[in-house]
């Protein structure tokens, strides 16, 4: 009936409803799904309540510009049992997640949770708070640091600890300290070695791709409730305030080097290549607690996040874990991470951080084993599933990554997508390819009654392989682009993972409405090191616009040491870290900011000339070739669903 209703609406020219009742198929799934014995387990509601000492009385965090950054109510429909729309296991993760307020780990340390995608831990020092990843904009991070003073008292922040390079752990950080304080040294911010890299890397070069994938990652533009996004597997969402990244100005270059930060000792773990590129643990030896950053969780992570990002290291994953519970496992009395809530006891500790490591080398070893045997990379996928001793510890289960999309990840990291069928290696692009699948299966009705006849069927993912071909043919009629929302939607209910749930709903909103954007971060540019900011120019180099170009600029720093030759020819940009003004045919003389403003067109050379901020010499043309070759950021997001 709710399929006919859909299929009439769309035919008659109405908007596709903005939500769709689950079907009988679907609501028998997730009956089927509650019935695990595991949900009889309620340790974890335990310990997500444990020390509970209040939380904001105004719900409403407010960005800058007088926007919503945060709402605290966002997530209260997640109350009581769980509807037919949502898997059940995702629904009780999703009520852990949205607990939010101030939280007692042990005395002296403190976590502010719900705010934000992660979590922010407080740290008593000797004159002030220890701040370890203070959330993803600086709006939350400030009304955490206001919770934590008006529960407290007031303390000055005396430190910032990043765990590593992932933007819902740094972004805040301008809520808590100025970046002169910090660039003075007046505040610690401490930072594993490679993070400025890995933050440039993984969010300036290819920033415009990863924040429009982001939305359907995270369900960004969803609606807050049992028919949109009820989370994001190890948080609520991400946060809508301003990133304000402070640049580190100290760094932890050793595994198991020791500082002391306002009179804490303070044990660091380097782990990179694990879940980021640059990342550590920190262990507080005269606490007994051990800080996990975000190597551990509540749920499997991500081995290749679908946002897009270089494919993690499952084994070193895994390594490293086993290296944490041998340095740690009998000297944690407390484990918190970056994500979801802190865990008590030594005995719990060390089996969680066993049983953790263990599904990730078991993900590893046999996804190598099966592709050794000449197993592709989805029949893997299709075959792998965790042991039952592992499968049925929640912080295993799959609400953000999951075995099917990691052991393709492994695969891929392994023997990268060519499957070794030669079919693969010149296929036809979607469009092309579409129009000959749909040509073939007797044209677009009768592609759309086979697509009906398994929707019906209760097969929605095959409904939404033949009706994607027949969207992306070309011309779909509006029955078929309602029918293949209508599949992702009970895809998307029936998912226990939050990002496939959020990626399917995204999806069906697509179709019904235009691409939106990203939540970009042109922020981060003018904080990444200066050939980190040229390598992030050269990838928006148009080789059309620059044909038959050439051109050389010397660009000196003048706010700090840095320095760099750079040269167009043959539709590429180099640049070296070296002094050559003779090599040059103009020297421009600017602060690292400013430069970030003229490559993105925020700032105007001759403004930054009058204010004495500039100095160009030589051919005052390379600048404006230069910036007339640099492609601008597209005004509208690109198409994911759709051709």
């Amino acid at each position: 009936m709710r399929l006919r209703f859909i299929l009439a609406t769309a035919l008659a020219g109405l908007a596709l409803p903005a939500a769709a009742e689950p079907t009988a198929h679907t609501t028998a799934l997730q009956a089927q799904a509650a019935a695990a014995p595991e949900f009889a387990d309620r340790t974890d509601y335990d310990f997500a309540a444990r020390g509970f000492l209040g939380t904001r009385t105004d719900p409403v965090i407010r960005s800058a510009a007088g926007g919503v950054a945060w709402d605290l109510r966002a997530y209260d429909f997640l109350k009581g049992e769980a509807p037919a729309s949502v898997h059940p296991a995702l629904w009780r993760q999703s009520q852990l997640l949205a607990k939010h307020g101030l939280f007692e780990v042990v005395d002296g340390v403190y976590q502010v949770r719900g705010f934000d995608l992660a979590n922010v831990t407080f740290i008593r020092g000797r004159r002030g708070w220890i701040v370890i990843d203070p959330l993803g904009s600086a709006e939350t991070a400030k009304a955490a640091y206001e919770l934590v003073t008006e529960t407290l008292g007031a303390r000055p922040v005396t430190a910032v600890v990043y765990t590593h390079s992932h933007s819902d752990h740094f972004n805040g950080a301008g809520g808590l300290v100025s970046p002169e304080d910090a660039a003075a040294g007046r505040v610690k911010v401490i930072a594993p070695e490679g993070f400025m890299e890995a933050v440039a890397s993984e969010n300036i070069l290819a920033g415009p791709a990863m924040a429009r994938r982001a939305v359907y990652q995270f369900g960004v533009f969803l609606p807050r409730g049992p028919e949109g996004q009820v989370g994001a597997g190890i948080g609520p969402g991400l946060s809508r305030g301003t990133p304000a990244l402070v640049a580190p100005n100290t760094i932890v270059t050793a595994s198991s080097s020791r500082l002391t930060v306002d009179g804490v000792e303070m044990e660091f773990q380097l782990t990179p290549e694990t879940e980021a590129p640059a990342e550590m643990n920190i262990y507080l030896p005269g606490l007994r607690v051990l800080c996990m950053a975000e190597n551990a969780n509540a749920t499997m992570h991500n081995v290749l996040t679908p946002r897009g990002a270089l494919v993690r290291d499952a084994k070193a994953w895994a390594d490293q874990l086993t290296a944490s519970l041998r340095l740690y496992g009998d000297r944690s009395d407390v484990m918190f991470t970056s994500h979801a809530w802190p865990r008590w006891g030594r005995e719990e500790v060390k089996s969680f951080l066993a049983r953790h490591r263990d599904a990730y080398k078991f993900l590893h070893d046999q996804t190598v084993r099966l592709m050794n045997q000449g197993l592709t990379g989805e029949e893997i996928a299709e075959r792998l599933t965790l042991p039952p001793e592992l499968a049925r510890e929640w912080y295993n289960k799959g609400f953000y990554g999951n075995v099917s999309f990691n052991s393709r990840a492994v695969y891929q990291r392994y023997m990268g997508w060519y499957e070794g069928n030669p079919v693969q290696l010149a296929p036809l692009p979607p469009e092309r390819a579409a129009t000959r699948y749909v040509e073939a299966m007797g044209g677009p009705a009768a592609v759309t009654a086979r697509a009906r006849a398994a929707f019906e069927a209760g097969d929605y993912a095959w409904a939404a392989e033949l009706l994607d071909k027949l969207v992306f043919a070309g011309d779909p009629t509006p029955e078929a682009k309602a029918l293949l929302a209508e599949s992702y939607r009970q895809l998307g209910y029936q998912s226990e993972s939050s990002l496939w749930r959020n990626m399917y709903l995204s999806a069906a909103d697509e179709l019904a409405s235009a691409p939106k954007g990203g939540p970009g971060q042109p922020g981060l540019l003018a904080s990444a090191p200066l050939p980190l900011m040229l390598d992030a120019i050269a990838v928006r180099l148009d080789p059309a616009k620059a044909a038959g170009g050439e051109l050389a600029l010397q660009i000196v720093l003048t706010d700090e040491p840095g320095k760099a030759l750079l040269k167009v020819a043959n539709g590429v940009l180099v640049h070296e870290p070296v002094l050559a003004p003779s090599e040059a045919q103009a020297v421009l003389k600017v602060r690292r900011a400013d430069l970030a403003g003229l490559f993105t067109g925020t700032r105007k050379l001759a403004d930054l000339q009058a204010a004495g901020h500039a100095e160009l010499s030589g051919d005052p043309t390379v600048l404006t070739r230069l910036a007339a070759w640099i492609e601008r950021p597209a005004a509208r997001p690109f198409p994911i669903v759709t051709p």
